[in-house]
């Protein structure tokens, strides 16, 4: 089982008295976790994300991080560890060179200044976005500037990084640089939640899928056992993955074998020449 690193326990945030954006929010997650946060638009996800970040001080409820409780004085120390790359990057872009962008968080941490060019080189390195330095961040493109803004969070070495619509308004090669990212990130053990609208890449990415439905938690489980819930995708206005559809729709004429439920195209095509008889 898995170490928690991150606990909320009845969060709940209003922007104006009697309405909650979220409400009674409790869950814990796991070091390492890779998570969806999904649901209709207003139905919470970034509000909870920007609390989790402690960018929003909740009204009510608690934040944990690795079993500590976090107060008012604390949200500064949260946000060394809980990294947020916003939807669109030109809300969290300041800077007026690529370079100067991500080394503003380092700077900040009051790092030496070998340590905030060692963060600055490693973070651009990753991002591929050496020969980006000297450019004015609002110049890029939509694809590039995403980059600088998952750059930023990688200087700060955050343990936790939260994304927000990460995908939005990119591009197919880009999606797929972005999902290449992701999965480097997993790799070194970062603990990732992302809230998207894409229920494909949900299902060919998470472990596990909180759904928020009018600023609560509708459901909270392991990505397969989610998407099966028909009654609970229509309730969050949620389609079933592509995938999944095509592989009920096979197993039904028995070309396929049962109880695989593939994630990717690949698996799919391992799991052809099944019948209806197979286990």
């Amino acid at each position: 089982m898995r170490e928690e690193i991150l606990r909320v326990h009845h969060l709940t945030y209003e922007y104006q008295p009697g309405c909650p954006a979220i409400e009674e929010i409790s869950l814990s997650v796991a070091r390492g976790e890779k998570i969806a946060v999904m649901g209709s638009n207003g139905a919470g996800k970034s509000t909870f994300f920007l609390t989790l970040n402690g960018v929003l001080t909740a009204q009510k409820g608690e934040i944990y991080y690795q079993g500590k409780q976090i107060d008012r004085r604390g949200f500064r120390e949260l946000r060394r560890h809980v990294g947020f790359v916003f939807q669109d990057a030109d809300h969290q872009m300041i800077a007026s060179t690529v370079e100067a962008e991500v080394a503003f968080g380092p700077v900040n941490l009051k790092l030496s200044r070998e340590e905030v060019k060692e963060r600055l080189d490693q973070a651009l390195e990753y991002m591929n976005l050496q020969s980006y330095r000297k450019r004015p961040p609002h110049d890029l493109s939509g694809g590039e500037k995403k980059r600088v803004s998952i750059a930023d969070i990688i200087a700060m070495k955050t343990e936790i990084i939260l994304f927000d619509e990460p995908a939005a308004a990119l591009d197919p090669l880009h999606v797929k640089i972005l999902e290449q990212v992701l999965s480097d990130l997993s790799r070194e053990g970062k603990t990732l939640l992302i809230s998207t609208h894409d229920v494909d890449f949900a299902y060919r990415w998470a472990e596990r899928i909180v759904v928020f439905d009018q600023g609560k938690i509708l459901a909270d489980g392991e990505t397969k056992e989610v998407f099966l819930q028909e009654p609970l995708l229509r309730q969050a206005h949620l389609k079933k993955p592509e995938m999944l559809m095509i592989y009920e729709a096979l197993r039904e004429r028995g070309l396929v074998r049962k109880g695989s439920y593939p994630r990717e195209a690949g698996e799919l095509a391992d799991c052809i020449g099944g019948t209806k008889n197979d286990e």
